[in-house]
């Protein structure tokens, strides 16, 4: 019975990858014989989840979204992960989600071995949180169903409210959601413009799946972060801040974070460049990363420095 007891939640484990799985190579992962996996699969339906089988030479196991959620299987590491991430939820990154987070987290704490309780606990303690305030907050409803549509390649529907206030309709082939800063983005192709697109998710409203699969597409960037990095750096602004700084590059990065590109001056120094409407954000990039820096252009920000300066000055 104890083989038995956890030869099951081993097949559970491999069916919440929610992949489809032969019945051969599942049979192989478990060491059991087609006839034994087909017995373990009714029990585990009868537990109330529900696996779906397809029979023939290329038959196989697949377990599917039922209408009760049952039980979940997560080793150490997933469990860990979850702690950790609905605290950060809780914190209000984003809307709607604060209090159902809490809720969850209070019942996955609760059912924490000690050294597993411990683990998160160090975590919520030595760490913080990258995110910043501040930012447009998205709606948790409106994410959940960006997601499964990126997830299932299913055409999606929704408003859009661009940068100049214009309201459209879009049709769009989801392909994924990057969180970058304080703000989400989808990368989708535009299904009407025949082109790749970012969105901003805080200016998008009323999401719908169409129902409509398609076959993914080839992204022109190396992965959709990048794709969303070049996008942006594409968009007009205001000043281009170019600044030669005495530090190597890899600490400048560190301190841009993914807001400007970073290049290799020398073995200890790099040129920072950044496009931005205010200068803001560039005297806290250099004034936090602790080094000389000269400022290349706009001429702008050098007045602007000396501005801040002379204020810090006055307050000693």
């Amino acid at each position: 019975m104890a083989n038995t007891s956890a030869r099951m939640l081993r097949l559970l484990s491999l069916l919440q990858t929610h992949r489809y799985w032969p019945g051969d190579e599942l049979a192989d992962r478990l060491s059991v014989s087609p006839r034994t996996l087909r017995r373990d699969v009714d029990r585990l339906r009868e537990l109330g989840y529900p696996v779906d089988a397809a029979r023939g030479v290329a038959g196989g196991y697949q377990l599917r979204a039922g209408a009760a959620l049952p039980p979940l299987l997560l080793d150490d590491e997933e469990a860990v992960a979850i702690a950790v991430s609905l605290r950060t939820a809780a914190g209000g990154a984003v809307a709607g989600i604060e209090e159902t987070s809490v809720r969850a987290l209070t019942k996955v704490v609760q059912v924490l071995p000690p050294r597993l309780r411990r683990r998160v606990d160090a975590l919520h303690t030595y760490t913080v949180p990258a995110l910043m305030s501040g930012g447009p907050r998205v709606d948790a409803a409106a994410l959940t169903v960006i997601a499964q549509a990126c997830r299932d390649d299913e055409r999606l529907r929704f408003r859009y409210r661009s940068r100049d206030g214009d309201d459209t309709a879009r049709l769009v082939e989801p392909h994924r959601l990057v969180s970058r800063g304080r703000r989400w983005y989808l990368v989708a192709w535009d299904v009407e413009r025949h082109d790749w697109r970012i969105f901003r998710v805080d200016r998008l409203s009323e999401p719908a799946v169409t129902g409509a699969r398609f076959r993914p597409r080839d992204l022109p960037a190396d992965d959709a972060a990048d794709y969303v990095r070049q996008r942006i750096s594409a968009i007009p602004t205001r000043y281009r801040v170019v600044a030669d700084v005495a530090a190597p590059a890899d600490v400048v990065r560190q301190a841009v974070w993914n807001w400007g590109e970073v290049a290799p001056a020398g073995a200890d120094a790099a040129r920072l460049t950044m496009n931005v409407d205010s200068f803001e954000w560039p005297v806290l990039v250099l004034a936090s990363i602790g080094a000389d820096f000269e400022v290349v252009s706009p001429p702008e920000l050098v007045a602007h420095l000396r501005e801040v300066g002379e204020r810090f000055l006055r307050s000693v």
